[in-house]
């Protein structure tokens, strides 16, 4: 029976761990211990601590103690808050494993909607790697590439991300675990996509809009920075702020 630790928040890492929770059994694990900052900022009910009490699951408090867990195989984070550092990562003899919402190595970091929205891609996807101590940089376990619909909005984007990125994981998960599976370095797919890093202050740079831009670069920074629940894109007449609402 392996032993899994799980580190995530967000509805991505809620649904991904009620998954590895309700098929515990089948897959032959032992879930050791949840790390999270629960994030329920948008949907409340998505709690990832409430459902680790459902279920009688220990709440790890910091990174530190996860330390002390031991013949630990295998690290899975979602949407984890923090970046870890190596010794955190070797605690896992097997292997530790990230879900990320985007391409690699085109899109590492944050934001990566908005930015894929702004460099006019057609082509999105989501990740599984190996976690290393870099953001995103480790190979690449499995993938799932999809088509971005025609004038996107980042909430849409968001969404369709998210249920191929749920799907990713169900698909991959029995694999990861019975060491099942084979790694890319990210290095080999250099000649054929981009490398690119995004960090999570770059948001608020693309979100002020110049009213003497085209027409089209203005609807597409709209449609890339309105996401529901964070401050709209904006610009500004004479001293006064405005901000652009979609409804």
């Amino acid at each position: 029976m392996k032993k899994i630790i799980f580190l995530g928040s967000k509805p991505i890492g809620y649904s991904c761990l009620e998954y590895l929770i309700k098929n515990s059994r089948n897959l032959n694990i032992q879930l050791v211990g949840v790390l999270t900052n629960d994030n329920t900022r948008f949907q409340p009910e998505l709690s990832v601590k409430k459902l680790c009490q459902k279920y009688s699951i220990r709440i790890i408090d910091n990174l530190d103690e996860m330390l002390n867990i031991k013949n630990l195989d295998i690290l899975i984070s979602v949407q984890f808050h923090k970046i870890l550092k190596q010794w955190h990562i070797d605690i896992a003899k097997q292997i530790a494993v990230n879900l990320h919402m985007a391409p690699l190595p085109e899109y590492r970091g944050c934001n990566q909607f908005s930015f894929a929205i702004l460099n006019n891609e057609s082509i999105f996807g989501t990740t599984l790697h190996k976690l290393e101590a870099e953001i995103d940089s480790g190979p690449i376990i499995a993938e799932k590439r999809f088509a971005i619909p025609k004038n996107c909005f980042v909430n849409e984007l968001y969404d369709l991300t998210f249920i191929k990125s749920v799907e990713l994981f169900e698909e991959q998960l029995g694999n990861i675990i019975n060491d099942n599976f084979t790694l890319t370095s990210q290095k080999s797919f250099f000649d054929k996509r981009k490398t690119s890093i995004y960090y999570r202050k770059e948001i608020e740079n693309i979100k002020k809009i110049d009213l003497n831009w085209d027409k089209e670069k203005i609807e597409k920074h709209i449609r890339a920075t309105s996401m529901p629940g964070f401050n709209p894109p904006y610009t500004y007449i004479g001293n006064k702020k405005i901000n652009f609402i979609v409804k």
